[in-house]
């Protein structure tokens, strides 16, 4: 079970890494801690769902904490986006 766990734990992290390598923005702490709230979650439902001991279940959890990092950081933008008040065009 803790393979699954690290797995999908190391899944989200490499992809809030790789998020913040490709977005060229100075390291912003803040914007980790979300990253691994989506590795708590993506570790409990793939130790939940996922096989222990196989290649392919380690693999799975890893894309899975991937995905679960991926999808919320869209959830979260999409959020702010419909709450943030429109701003009104430049000349």
């Amino acid at each position: 079970m803790w393979s699954v766990i690290v797995a999908a734990a190391l899944g989200a992290v490499t992809s809030a890494v790789l998020g913040w390598l490709d977005s060229g923005q100075t390291f912003n702490p803040r914007k980790f801690t979300y990253s691994a709230v989506h590795a708590v979650i993506a570790a409990i439902a793939a130790a939940a769902t996922l096989p222990d001991g196989t290649v392919a279940g380690l693999i799975a959890a890893f894309l899975a904490g991937a995905g679960v990092d991926a999808l919320g950081n869209r959830i979260k933008g999409a959020i702010n986006a419909a709450v943030k008040p429109p701003q009104p065009p430049s000349p």
